[in-house]
């Protein structure tokens, strides 16, 4: 297999430690590196949570190279209050003392995209944090982007709520100004002129939830990975339970992982995209789904997702088993999303000699015919 050249552009963060985990279990793909963006945690912390992941995975030898520490303009707000304080649970893990990240991200993504240029072999990004990277290695080393596969982004909301904001996700929220900046790059810079965004917002990451019973069943699969992910999901279950009332945690990154490697996950339109920078609405993705301004498609807006295949490819990939053997039990204990689900739900039963409320023994209505 030819495995495909890959950066991690990453905040760590939960959810990006889980798509790294799922990257660095999948042959589809060579990391290179990985790249550290504040975002989630300071971009410090975020490097040295890097360094825990690949203790974990047992890839110490892919280099981590700390990016920017603040965002293009605004102020730098965290998602310590998500993540916690150390960013990954208040897990506890011990950065590993054999290793050490390096400084000079930005230099590294532009070093090695002239470098796949002139190998001609592109070199893709998965970016799983905020752009500000990405902006920096536009406005500094232009060139560089002769050397660029694709860039997959988990970011944006076309119609989800957001979830920083009521209209931003946070990716995108925590530096406006850069998401913006290499959005339009992908519109007007000459070097992508054929290239879109691969935009993974919250539209399809909102289905893929990791439920208690699903980690369970991780847990009953391959106990040491099973226990890695409890200890740092435990904080992320909470924070979900007190903020949306989800039993369980949306765990966003890993989606763009799984769709880079298998696209057939996600399926949505192209469109141009800009993100606004000021304001109430800031850092909210504007998606001229209807091709009012006539710009260049820059971007591909993902919209739907098939969660039930995500949850087994993600299983067997980071516990090495043979999706096959997944589904018996897969097809017991998962949740479809709520858009899914054959019928509306049912309460719980009604005192006796009392009627249940007609409404929730009804079929869900679908578009187009009456109920």
């Amino acid at each position: 297999m030819n495995a495909r050249k890959v950066i991690i552009d990453c905040d760590p963060g939960i959810d990006d430690a889980l798509a790294l985990m799922l990257a660095l279990s999948s042959p589809e793909l060579d990391v290179l590196g990985i790249t550290i963006t504040s975002g989630n945690v300071s971009a410090d912390k975020g490097a040295k949570n890097a360094l825990k992941i690949l203790k974990w995975m047992d890839r110490t030898d892919i280099p981590v190279y700390l990016g920017e520490r603040l965002p293009l303009v605004r102020d730098y707000v965290n998602a310590e209050d998500t993540h916690g304080e150390d960013g990954l649970g208040e897990s506890g893990y011990d950065v590993p003392a054999e290793r050490s990240y390096r400084e000079g991200a930005v230099r590294y993504l532009a070093d090695s995209l002239h470098h796949a240029a002139s190998a001609s072999e592109p070199l893709s990004i998965i970016a799983l944090g905020p752009m500000t990277n990405l902006a920096r290695l536009i406005k500094d080393y232009p060139d560089s982007l002769a050397g660029l596969g694709e860039l997959v982004s988990m970011g944006g909301n076309y119609k989800s709520h957001g979830n920083c904001s009521p209209v931003a996700e946070y990716n995108y929220w925590c530096d406006p100004h850069a998401a913006n900046l290499v959005y339009e790059a992908f519109e007007t810079h000459p070097l992508l002129s054929d290239k879109q965004i691969h935009m993974i917002g919250l539209d399809v990451t909102r289905k893929i939830v990791l439920t208690p019973n699903i980690l369970e069943y991780i847990c009953q699969i391959d106990p040491s990975i099973g226990e890695i992910i409890t200890k740092i999901t435990r904080f992320y279950f909470d924070f979900h339970w007190k903020q949306e009332q989800v039993i369980g945690c949306v765990i966003n990154d890993p989606l763009a992982v799984a769709y880079f490697i298998d696209r057939s996950l996600c399926h949505g339109f192209s469109a141009y995209t800009a993100v606004e920078t000021e304001g109430l609405c800031m850092g909210q993705t504007v998606v001229d789904a209807f091709d009012f301004w006539k710009k260049k498609k820059n971007s591909i807006v993902l919209t739907e997702t098939d969660a039930f295949r995500f949850m087994c490819f993600f299983i067997s990939r980071i516990c090495h088993t043979d999706p096959a053997a997944l589904l018996p039990v897969l097809q017991q204990i998962f949740v479809p999303p709520a858009d899914q689900r054959p019928l509306t739900p049912h309460p719980c039963p009604a005192p006796h000699g009392v009627p249940a409320p007609s409404a929730f023994c009804q079929p869900a209505a679908k578009e187009g015919l009456q109920p």
